[in-house]
């Protein structure tokens, strides 16, 4: 029994600390931070699904609410306000239609899929391990976008970031695999306007090897490849085990009992890969 519980803590270790910090090697990932207005994200997000000739795909399912014909139409009308060519809701919480290709083949004709807020776990609980999402690692694989805010930033990452669900301020929950559309990171949302700038330790203390990302209201990063670069209004924070040192004019290693971090904004660039801040102009 004693192996056996160690091999399984071995195995979920691993899961989330690989060490190497991977984006996808196609395709893009647009990763917001919760109450998203900025216009200019948007239109990222519907440049590289293809414009006018895009077909997006919103999976409302972490809200936790009825999708009824309504609220659908709303969701369309909302999206083709922003530009978007054809949209497309798509929703359940079971699992095993989840897992089926009349229900999930769909996404195989988009271009780009959103996911918006609610309860990251709710989004697992539905799709991990189905056809829904490896037709989202395909759809990454053509070159599509797949965005999401609050929410549907958490879970684009490995670990899942306040995945209880019991409540939504236990960091280390319930539920703690992502969609992994990023290796070997959490990923946290809403982070400044509700003080959650030191919550990331939490999860580091536990898995250190992980990258942390904290993204902050009406702020995105938009991920290509291994690098992402800060699009909005605020602040992204990185939690990496460095911070500059403005006495030394350079980047040093946090100390043991330190909680430190960087604050990136609208234009800041980084490679998850390397785990370094990218100057300016480069």
């Amino acid at each position: 029994m004693r192996v056996l519980i160690a091999a399984l803590l071995l195995l979920s270790f691993s899961t989330f600390a690989q060490k190497t910090t991977k984006g996808p090697k196609n395709g893009h990932l647009i990763i917001a931070g919760g109450a998203l207005r900025d216009q200019a994200v948007f239109d990222k997000f519907i440049e590289l699904a293809g414009g006018e000739n895009s077909h997006i795909i919103v999976i409302p399912t972490a809200g936790g609410y009825e999708v009824t014909e309504q609220r659908n139409a709303r969701t369309i009308s909302y999206w083709k306000n922003h530009g978007a060519g054809k949209v497309t809701v798509l929703h359940t919480t079971d699992p095993k239609e989840a897992n089926t290709k009349a229900f999930a083949d769909v996404i195989n004709e988009a271009t780009g899929v959103w996911l918006p807020g609610g309860r990251q776990w709710r989004f697992t609980d539905a799709y991990l391990n189905t056809r829904v999402q490896r037709n989202l690692f395909k759809l990454l694989e053509r070159n599509g976008v797949i965005g999401g805010s609050s929410a549907g930033a958490t879970i684009q990452g490995s670990y899942l970031a306040r995945g209880d669900s019991k409540t939504n301020t236990t960091m280390v929950g319930d539920h703690e695999e992502g969609f992994g559309f990023v290796q070997n990171i959490a990923i946290d949302q809403h982070t400044i306007a509700r003080n959650r700038q030191f919550d990331m330790f939490e999860i580091l203390k536990v898995y250190p090897d992980l990258l942390g990302l904290s993204i902050d209201e009406n702020t995105a990063v938009l991920v290509s490849g291994d690098e992402f670069e800060v699009i909005g209004q605020h602040y992204v924070l990185i939690y990496d085990g460095t911070y500059w040192d403005q006495t030394k004019g350079q980047y040093v290693k946090v100390k043991d009992g330190q909680e430190r971090f960087h604050f990136l904004g609208n234009g800041g660039k980084y490679n998850m890969s390397t785990r370094q801040v990218i100057p300016r102009g480069r």
